[in-house]
């Protein structure tokens, strides 16, 4: 170690001492530091092996193999063990581990469950084959004695007169035995690291701020209250809080603290009179009424909190937690420059926050600034792979830039630990839709629609247009139809609905859903697409004089303004309906003309909607 940098050195001196944890059995030591080391090299698969060893349940051990299999595929220790967990096919190629002693690198790589065999007469023994035969030759000795010795003496030659009615047969579930079990390989996981496997818990709470010399009496105590808050555990946090009150009754951080502990289980009404109690004490404290700010807002979102916030900054000019609060409230009441002012001093308060880059996304979207928006959510993300808010504020922002990939990236891991959140799967659900992966886009937005279907009134426009192409057209009418609700003026969704009406054969619905496209188009790729489908349409219910004249306009167009699928189609069809008239006999009339359809070689622009039905 005398060639490597301080920093190598640290790191090199965790991993030795995670091995030594974890071959005292300390798991919980080990994984700490094993996840600190996975924090500055996700990629190493040396840590990931070990991981696995210090976790406590098989899912978790499989991941951490099957991370370290990603990472080095031809990593055998990580085969034999998903091998051993059955989590992988057995591969003859893979070699076992040695009955020697093992060399200093296997040693290190040695799972934790995978202990030396035994040799010679102790090795048949301990074989699970060997007991397996002594138990059966056993067990035929006492039932070959209880059968001639009790049974066959005492067997009666009467027949018995009951008739026995066979019923069904038994079903019997194969479950998988030790003997003969083939197991099948799990697939890998695909995207950003769970964070279960790098938090023992997934909240993370708010660093203790006032840092109050504590009287001798309390220190213990308050020692195992900072224990239980960095925990979680806030019913533990409050009860060992209220045992230091008789020993500090003039302490208003106390209370504080209790409230904040109140706060973090949604209970406003509690925190409101722990916040007050610490006012009580001492008027000057700046910190209550932040506390008072933000439990008001839990009771009532719309409270108007201004009065609060701007005494606590005059008591506490330095709490940056103050200034990032009020820049939320701005967001959230449509005022985003007086957020990012906040966000400002913010930053100046508490520098490489992840919590006031999540907060500058909001702001910078509200602006429709979408690149500043998104580069403050990646930035926040750099700060803190472990917050799980940022997940969804990034699917978030890389929907509204387009990037549709990494959007479902974010969110798969998001509502790995929100499941119950309804909007996340609907993004989720709009961001697969994108990518034209309509089977998942369903999946998702019916899931979303079955926890609430509360304010995802747009929403329903992605699934009745993804189960238009998957040919679920009542369904997709039906969602296309709620839709229009929430906007009926929308060129998309009546387009949406003039293609769902087609395919049901609703020409009538149809053309009136045309009629609106006719009004609300704003652009010539719409117009486009107006004529295109009007055409079709009036086809369909026999007016063949005015698709004639819809075919002729739309075919008059720029190519530019729609496909070239589109440009074909009117072609086609005027080919078919304009054909020459011949000459009655006798008749020296000459034929009508037909009309040239010669299509413009130039390429023409694609448009985001499917035009043809």
């Amino acid at each position: 170690m005398a060639d490597l940098s301080p920093e190598d050195r640290t790191i090199e001196t965790m991993f030795l001492d995670a091995v030594n944890a974890l071959r005292r059995g300390d798991k919980s030591r080990a994984k700490d530091l094993l996840t600190l080391l996975l924090k500055t090299d996700q990629n190493n698969s040396t840590y990931w092996v070990w991981l696995s060893a210090a976790m406590d349940s098989p899912k978790e051990r499989i991941y951490c193999l099957q991370t370290a299999l990603k990472l080095n595929p031809e990593n055998g220790t990580a085969k034999r063990g998903l091998i051993l967990l059955g989590a992988l096919a057995p591969d003859e190629n893979i070699k076992p581990f040695s009955m020697d002693r093992p060399r200093a690198w296997e040693e290190k790589l040695l799972l934790v469950n995978e202990k030396p065999k035994e040799k010679g007469f102790q090795s048949v023994i301990k074989s699970p084959i060997t007991r397996l035969i002594s138990m059966l030759i056993v067990f035929m000795a006492l039932a070959s004695a209880v059968i001639f010795g009790f049974f066959l003496p005492r067997q009666s030659t009467v027949i018995p007169t009951r008739t026995i009615t066979p019923g069904p047969s038994p079903t019997f579930t194969a479950t998988p035995t030790i003997f003969g079990a083939t197991a099948l390989p799990t697939k890998f996981f695909i995207g950003p690291t769970p964070l279960w496997m790098l938090l023992p818990q997934t909240y993370t709470p708010t660093p203790l701020y006032v840092n109050t010399p504590r009287a001798l009496d309390s220190r213990d105590q308050y020692r195992i209250a900072q224990q239980a808050y960095n925990a979680g555990d806030w019913d533990s946090f409050i009860a060992n809080m209220e045992l230091i009150i008789p020993h500090e009754p003039k302490s208003a951080d106390i209370f504080y603290y209790i409230g904040e502990a109140y706060r973090f289980q949604g209970q406003a009404g509690n925190a409101l009179k722990a916040y007050n109690d610490a006012l009580k004490i001492d008027p000057n404290f700046g910190p209550p009424y932040l506390g008072l700010a933000r439990a008001r807002l839990l009771a009532d979102p719309n409270f108007n909190v201004e009065v609060l916030l701007a005494e606590a900054i005059k008591r506490d000019p330095n709490f940056g937690e103050i200034y990032l609060e009020r820049a939320r409230y701005f967001i959230l009441h449509n005022d985003p420059k007086s957020a990012i002012v906040d966000l400002d001093l913010a930053d100046n308060l508490m520098p490489e926050s992840s919590d006031v880059y999540m907060a500058y996304a909001r702001a910078y979207l509200a602006l429709d600034n979408k690149k500043s928006a998104l580069e403050a959510a990646e930035k926040a993300y750099s700060l803190d792979i472990t917050t799980i808010p940022v997940y969804k504020l990034l699917g978030e922002m890389y929907i509204e830039n387009e990037q549709y990939q990494k959007a479902i990236e974010a969110l798969e891991v998001y509502v790995l630990y929100n499941n119950e959140d309804s909007l996340s799967f609907a993004m989720l659900g709009q961001a697969y839709f994108e990518i034209k992966d309509f089977k998942s886009a369903v999946a998702n937005l019916n899931k979303a629609m079955t926890l609430n279907r509360t304010g995802l009134g747009k929403y329903h426009y992605y699934r009745g247009l993804a189960n238009l192409e998957l040919k679920n057209i009542d369904l997709a009418v039906a969602d296309l139809e709620l839709a229009l609700v929430e906007d009926k003026t929308s060129f998309d969704i009546n387009l949406g609905l003039v293609r769902g009406y087609y395919l049901q054969e609703k020409f009538g619905s149809a053309f009136l859903k045309v009629e609106v496209l006719n009004s609300v188009a704003d652009t010539n790729e719409e117009t486009a697409l107006m004529l295109y489908w009007r055409a079709l349409v009036q086809e369909q219910r026999g007016e063949a004089k005015d698709a004639l004249k819809t075919w002729k306009a739309l075919y008059a167009m720029d190519a530019e303004m729609m496909t070239t699928e589109m440009r074909a189609d009117a072609e086609l069809h005027l080919k078919t309906i304009i054909t020459p008239t011949t000459t009655p006999k006798g008749g020296t009339g000459t034929p009508t003309p037909k009309i040239s359809v010669t299509p413009t070689t130039k390429d023409s622009k694609t448009p985001s909607r499917t035009p043809t039905p």
